[in-house]
C-alpha cells in the first residue's frame, strides 16, 4: 500500500470538499411558508417564487475530478477516495444546474429514485412506503392509539438533548444550538447539533431525534474525524447518505423511538417524490400532505423539502429524501447478513466514519489490521451484539411467517384444535 499517495489523496479530498455543502445552498429563505400559508388560507394559494443564486464551486469540481483520476481503482482505499472524489464532484454539478432538469439528473445519480426496483427483491421504496401507509391508515383510526402532543419548546428540548449528548460523546464537546432556517427539526454535524427554534416538539421526538441525529449522524462524523490515516471518513460524502439515513431509522425502530406519526413521515415523503418526479407541483405535494394528515406548516415543509432545487414545478425535484426507505431495506439486510455470515464486526465498522455498506466490507482487512481505528462512539444497540444478534434471528424467521390467509379467528381456532387434542390423553 502506497500511503504516501493515500494521504496527499486524503487531503485532496478533504481540501476539494469544503466548499460544497449540499443542505446549506439549498436552503429557502425565510418566511416563504408563512406567506404560502396566508394565500392557502385566503383560498388562493401561489406557487412560491424561489430564487437559490448557484454557488460557484467549478473550481472544486475539477480537483475533485483529477483526484478521481489518479485513484487506483482495484486498491480499497483509493477505490473509497475515488467514488467520495466523484460523489462531491456530482453534488457540485446538481448545485450548479439548480432551478434546471439537470438538478434532478445529478439528484437522481447521488440518491436514486424512489422507484427502483431491488431485482433480488422485487420491490421499491415506494412500495415500500405505500404498505407502511396501507397499515397505518387503518391504524389512525383506531381510538386505543392516542394522538401525539407536541408542547415542549424548543429551548427546553435543545438543553435536554445537551445533557444527553453530554453524558454520551465523553471526551469531546457537541454544540446543541438553535437555528431558524432550517427545514428539519433537528440537524446534526460531527460537533454541533441544530435545532429548528420554531419547532416544538413531542416526547416521542426525544428519542427519535437522539439516537437518529446524535447518536448516529453525529457519532458517525466525530468517529471518523478521529481517523489518524483516512480523514476523508469524517467528511459525510452525499454518497454515504442512504446508508446513514438507512441507519439511524434503524435505530429509531431497534430501539422503540419510532412511532406511527413518524413513521408516516417518512413514507409519505417518498410517494410525494414520485409524484413530484411525475409532475406534480408544489401545491399539490403541499395538499397530499395535508389531506394525509400532516398540520399545515409541517405539509408546507415537507413540500419544501422535496422542492429544494430552486423550481416548484416541472419535475425538478431533490430526491434525498426518498433514500430514508431504501435505506432502512438495504441496511436491514446488510445487519441480517452480517450476523448470518458471522461477520458482526462489520457492524462496528459502520460507526467508523461516513462509510457506505460496500465500504465497510472492503475495508474491513484495514480495520483488522489496526491502519483504520475503531469507533470510539457506538450506540447501545449496535455495540451489544449479543442483543442485536437475537433481534435480527428473530426478525429473519418471522419473516417467513405467511399471514396472507389468518386472521384473529384463526387464534382461537387454533386452542381450540391445541385443547380437543389435548383430550385425547
Amino acid at each position: 500500500m502506497d500511503t504516501q499517495k493515500i494521504h496527499a489523496l486524503d487531503g485532496a479530498v478533504v481540501q476539494a470538499s469544503k466548499k460544497i455543502k449540499v443542505l446549506n445552498a439549498l436552503a429557502w429563505p425565510g418566511g416563504v411558508e408563512e406567506k404560502f400559508l396566508e394565500g392557502w388560507r385566503r383560498g388562493n394559494p401561489q406557487l412560491p417564487e424561489i430564487k437559490i443564486v448557484p454557488p460557484d464551486v467549478t473550481d472544486s469540481i475539477k480537483e475533485l475530478d483529477a483526484i478521481v483520476q489518479k485513484c487506483n481503482l482495484d486498491h480499497p482505499v483509493e477505490k473509497f477516495l475515488a467514488e467520495t472524489a466523484n460523489s462531491y464532484a456530482l453534488a457540485g454539478r446538481m448545485l450548479s444546474s439548480v432551478g434546471t432538469p439537470d438538478f434532478t439528473k445529478y439528484s437522481i445519480k447521488i440518491y436514486g429514485r424512489p422507484d427502483m426496483i431491488y431485482k433480488n427483491q422485487g420491490l421499491s421504496a415506494v412500495d415500500a412506503a405505500k404498505h407502511f401507509l396501507d397499515v397505518t391508515d387503518m391504524l389512525l383510526g383506531n381510538h386505543n392509539i392516542e394522538p401525539t402532543h407536541a408542547d415542549i419548546p424548543a429551548d427546553e428540548f435543545a438543553g435536554w438533548l445537551k445533557t444527553e449528548v453530554d453524558e454520551f460523546f465523553e471526551k469531546d464537546t457537541v454544540e446543541v444550538v438553535l437555528d431558524q432556517n432550517i427545514s428539519s427539526k433537528a440537524l446534526a454535524g460531527s460537533t454541533r447539533i441544530r435545532v429548528r427554534g420554531s419547532a416544538v416538539f413531542s416526547q416521542l421526538d426525544k428519542d427519535q431525534l437522539l439516537y437518529h441525529e446524535a447518536f448516529v449522524h453525529t457519532a458517525t462524523q466525530l468517529n471518523g474525524k478521529k481517523q489518524t490515516n483516512l480523514k476523508s471518513l469524517g467528511l459525510g460524502a452525499p454518497r454515504t447518505t442512504r446508508t446513514q439515513e438507512g441507519l439511524a431509522v434503524i435505530a429509531e425502530l431497534i430501539t422503540n423511538a419510532m412511532d406511527i406519526t413518524r413513521l408516516r413521515r417518512v413514507a409519505l415523503r417518498v410517494v410525494a417524490i414520485k409524484m413530484a418526479l411525475d409532475g406534480a407541483d408544489f401545491i399539490e405535494l403541499f395538499k397530499f400532505f395535508l389531506v394525509s394528515g400532516q398540520p399545515e406548516i409541517e405539509s408546507v415543509r415537507s413540500a419544501q423539502r422535496i422542492f429544494r432545487g430552486g423550481a416548484v414545478k416541472g419535475g425538478i425535484v431533490f430526491t434525498k429524501d426518498a433514500v430514508y426507505l431504501q435505506g432502512v431495506l438495504e441496511v436491514n439486510s446488510f445487519l441480517t447478513l452480517a450476523i448470518r455470515e458471522n461477520r458482526p464486526e462489520l457492524v462496528r465498522n459502520l460507526f467508523a466514519g461516513r462509510l457506505t455498506m460496500a465500504d465497510a466490507v472492503r475495508l474491513a482487512p484495514l480495520f483488522q489490521s489496526g491502519w483504520l481505528e475503531p469507533p470510539t462512539y457506538v450506540p447501545k444497540w449496535a455495540a451489544d451484539l449479543r442483543r442485536l444478534a437475537a433481534l435480527i434471528a428473530y426478525t429473519a424467521f418471522m419473516s417467513k411467517v405467511k399471514l396472507e390467509n389468518v386472521n384473529l379467528n384463526r387464534v382461537i381456532e387454533m386452542e381450540d384444535e391445541i385443547t380437543n387434542e389435548s383430550y385425547k390423553y
